[in-house]
């Protein structure tokens, strides 16, 4: 089932005026007929909607039943990325949205090999937010996740700090005795963070930094694993614990 994007503007009484690319898309691309019903998601809650007419430049769906799907992790996960090479970060937007992180941060580390032009930053913001969107419709997300500006080390350190759990994977630490420990502090409603090194991983400075924030330093098993594979399996494991045991 097709799952579009709305603003509360976008609400009349019991229904939904769907405009812009998603109403060339619903008309033009995807052809739907009078009748048929899709997810409309606004303000983290997702209805099921049925087409009722095209008017103008507009999609007129009218709600079929509120509420109809909760997609919505019992946490809220922030992803705080080491800026990684390539097309790596499109990767790990892509698939830690449909793991159901509500926020993914670039960070310049001292290990990062790729530095973002300032000039480029907001286009780049831009294109991962869109990447971002076209993974929270796939996999039927309430809401499309923020993907914030890049920030410094420090800036992320100061970020953090404010949230529940902080979770460091770090290829130095032994044992999973701690990741099993440091998921199990895991409760509904909280706030955690997962920061990912880039390709050349932490240097100690960043991990004392991120221990003197509160930062509990896990370990992801006992191979090495790439930057990406890092933070799609961090977010995989939050997510698993969350849903299985919340």
């Amino acid at each position: 089932m097709y799952n579009f994007f709305v603003n509360i503007e976008d609400k009349k009484d019991n229904r939904y005026f769907i405009s812009g690319d998603d109403y060339n898309h619903i008309k033009n691309v995807l052809r739907m007929n009078i009748g048929e019903q899709f997810l409309v998601s606004c303000e983290g809650v997702s209805d099921l909607c049925r087409l009722q007419s095209f008017e103008g430049d507009s999609v007129i769906v009218e709600i079929v039943e509120e509420n109809y799907q909760n997609t919505n992790l019992p946490v809220n996960i922030h992803l705080f990325q080491g800026l990684p090479k390539s097309d790596k970060l499109e990767l790990i937007i892509q698939k830690t949205v449909e793991l159901g992180v509500c926020s993914v941060t670039p960070v310049a580390m001292k290990r990062s090999i790729v530095k973002i032009d300032e000039k480029k930053k907001k286009s780049k913001t831009e294109r991962w937010q869109a990447i971002a969107a076209a993974a929270a419709k796939q996999s039927k997300r309430t809401a499309i996740p923020e993907i914030c500006e890049v920030l410094s080390y420090k800036e992320m350190i100061n970020t953090v700090k404010d949230l529940d759990l902080i979770l460091v994977p770090y290829e130095c630490a032994e044992g999973m005795s701690a990741t099993k420990q440091a998921l199990s502090k895991i409760k509904k409603g909280m706030n955690i963070g997962i920061i990912i090194g880039p390709e050349g991983g932490f240097e100690q400075n960043e991990i004392d930094a991120a221990r003197d924030a509160g930062g509990c330093v896990i370990s992801l098993g006992s191979r090495i694993l790439r930057t990406e594979t890092a933070a799609i399996t961090a977010t995989a494991m939050c997510m698993l614990y969350s849903e299985m045991e919340l």
